[in-house]
């Protein structure tokens, strides 16, 4: 059964053996594992999966794939597959017939660029609004820019709102480079794989919410300093001063904060205005 990739589903076949070894490594299996694999494709990473872990949970859209996958590994026991899209499956729902797989601890995909931000968001959930499963890992392969954005350290270019919001909820690190030569056809871009380990700050927000909110606000335009883009909820010179206060630079930009930095200046704000 020939299948070609299809652009609608942003398919790109992974073809090199140092990738799908580096992703194997990275996931850190064990035989009680349970794995949730999104986009399994024609299942290159599945087969190095299954002999090494309890059971395998695997999400594909395309129906000619969910054929060829039924055909190749739907005799196994430990192989499920639901077809669908990632973001729109009620999984709690339907996994309520399939309980050996409802409980999976660990995600370990090639994802579609397209939707790589919602898809993280699904797994960890918002920093107002967490998930409620906690995974102990994530691995994906990703675009290379993504994962340099998601791993990015304060006054750098790649700092930005995705980058405290992911490492609010996760530890963030970056395993393998891929280039795209590995892939077939060749993406116009490079990607990486990347571990996101699910945490819990010893100092949360106060109030995730207002936090969550601060972020936007404060990247709303990049190049401006805090007290022009905080303008709506604080007069300037009154953010000068109590950055001043807190120790930070009163003519910071919101990329020069760190993730605690940013929690710190969270909760003092949410202390002296009541606009959220």
């Amino acid at each position: 059964m020939i299948i070609k990739p299809k652009k609608k589903f942003a398919q790109y076949w992974l073809k090199s053996e140092s990738a799908l070894n580096e992703i194997i490594l990275a996931s850190q299996l064990k035989s009680s594992d349970k794995i949730l694999e999104i986009g399994p494709g024609k299942g290159v990473l599945t087969e190095r999966l299954l002999p090494h872990i309890n059971k395998l949970l695997a999400i594909e859209i395309d129906r000619d794939l969910c054929k060829f996958l039924v055909n190749k590994y739907g005799n196994l026991d430990n192989f499920l597959l639901l077809e669908g899209d990632v973001l729109e499956l009620k999984l709690e729902e339907i996994l309520i017939n399939f309980a050996d797989f409802a409980n999976y601890n660990k995600v370990v995909a090639n994802i579609p660029y397209n939707i790589t931000g919602p898809i993280i968001e699904k797994l960890l959930g918002t920093i107002s609004q967490p998930a409620k499963k906690t995974l102990d890992s994530i691995v994906l392969l990703i675009q290379k820019e993504v994962g340099e954005r998601l791993t990015a350290n304060p006054n750098t270019k790649d700092y930005g709102a995705l980058t405290i919001k992911v490492q609010y909820l996760a530890d963030c690190e970056i395993i393998y480079d891929v280039p795209a030569k590995d892939f077939y056809p060749s993406p116009k871009v490079d990607s990486v794989v990347i571990r996101l380990t699910p945490k819990k700050l010893d100092k949360p927000a106060n109030n995730p919410r207002f936090l969550d909110s601060l972020i936007k606000l404060g990247f709303a335009s990049r190049r401006k300093m805090l007290k022009n883009n905080l303008k709506s909820i604080i007069d300037p010179e009154t953010l000068s001063d109590l950055l001043t206060e807190l120790q930070l630079n009163p003519l910071a930009r919101a990329e020069n904060l760190s993730l605690d930095e940013w929690i710190l200046l969270s909760n003092k704000l949410n202390q002296i205005t009541d606009n959220y």
